[in-house]
């Protein structure tokens, strides 16, 4: 028997202390690693996640038999929307491939209809940015600023070393796993394993609104071409963009199939909403399919739709609709954050950022 579903209220969400003070630190911080990668590369890129591995346009269809519990928000609408999905790696910098870094997948849903949420007014869009971890390496923005401000100590810094570093913490890990352990700093700074991208499966770690409800959500591999790659080791040596070279092959000959899965808080005390690194228990509460998205076969750069994203475009969970409202501490700091990001790289490099209108010629 499914457990009930919690109800949302604004009751839900509790600031931690001094977190406006966070907040500002925390631009501070992802302004200084732009800042520094656009002066070593003459050019803007993100603040995290600047290297891009693949990025695919595909269909999302939802159903039209969703349990009332699941058809919240937009998955209240059946139908089928035009979808954009961006692979890429953590760090702030375009590095080789051989340092190892947690996996991300960001999520433009187009054309949505419904009330918006007010950094996306007059947009038709919901983006989500998922990693490919069921829980965030951080519990709340003030953890999250210090792991990003060791992720800014580390920007342009020598090649090598992060090579070195990357190996010698992948060795620590795997002896970790061995014996049953895992370590979200160590993973977080390098120790993950180079696992094929397009067999993971990502999480938003983060929770959202779901209507009338809260939920987590997540991007899980189901045709049998992508299923076959997960936890499948990739084979970085003297391949700086190896990733990138396994993506296009899988892409450009098969594309693929996902399920975009929700999980419902049942319980706020064990699924708590403030820490975000809380891994809820999916036997408790199970991740359910409320929409499957397909890819085709296509190229997964160097097309007009990658220009368009990696140039032209931005993803925040900010933008999107009022029934899908991100939640929690670490949500919170990501708003003006990732809109100074926007910002700052549009200023930069003389190009405006754009939403829903960067895709009308290229979809």
């Amino acid at each position: 028997m499914t457990a009930t579903p919690v109800r949302y209220n604004d009751a839900v969400e509790t600031p931690i202390a001094d977190e406006e003070k966070v907040h500002r630190e925390l631009i501070e911080t992802m302004r200084s690693i732009t800042e520094t990668t656009s002066r070593d590369y003459g050019h803007a890129v993100r603040s995290v996640h600047a290297k891009a591995h693949g990025i695919v346009a595909g269909e999302l269809t939802i159903p039209a038999d969703l349990p009332p519990e699941l058809a919240q928000g937009m998955f209240a609408t059946p139908g089928t929307h035009q979808v954009v999905m961006r692979f890429s790696t953590n760090p702030g910098d375009i590095l080789d491939d051989s340092v190892s870094s947690p996996h991300g997948l960001a999520l433009k849903i187009l054309d949505v209809e419904g009330e918006r949420l007010p950094d996306s007014q007059g947009e038709t869009t919901q983006n989500f940015i998922l990693i490919n971890s069921p829980a965030f390496a951080a519990p709340d923005s003030k953890a999250f600023l210090g792991s990003l401000k060791q992720l800014a100590a580390t920007t342009d810094k020598a090649e090598w070393a992060k090579k070195l570093l990357s190996t010698t913490l992948r060795g620590v890990e795997t002896a970790l796993e061995a014996v049953g352990g895992k370590s979200a700093l160590l993973s977080n700074m390098g120790g993950t394993p180079i696992t094929h991208p397009l067999g993971d499966s990502y999480y938003t770690a983060v929770p959202f609104r779901h209507g009338a409800h809260i939920a987590k959500l997540s991007v899980v591999p189901v045709s049998p071409n992508l299923t076959r790659l997960t936890g499948d080791r990739v084979d970085t040596a003297d391949r700086p963009d190896a990733l990138r070279e396994v993506i296009r092959e899988e892409m450009i000959e098969q594309g693929g199939t996902w399920e975009l899965r929700v999980q419902l808080n049942t319980d706020v005390e064990t699924m708590p909403v403030e820490d975000a690194s809380a891994e809820w228990d999916e036997k408790a509460s199970p991740y359910r399919t409320v929409a499957r998205i397909t890819v085709a076969p296509q190229l997964s750069l160097g097309t007009d739709l990658a220009g368009q994203v990696d140039e032209q475009t931005f993803f925040s969970p900010w933008h999107g609709l009022a029934a899908h409202r991100p939640l929690g501490s670490v949500n919170r700091s990501r708003r003006q954050a990732y809109e100074m990001s926007s910002d700052f790289r549009a200023t930069f490099n003389g190009c405006p950022m754009h939403d829903s209108r960067a895709f009308e010629k290229v979809t």
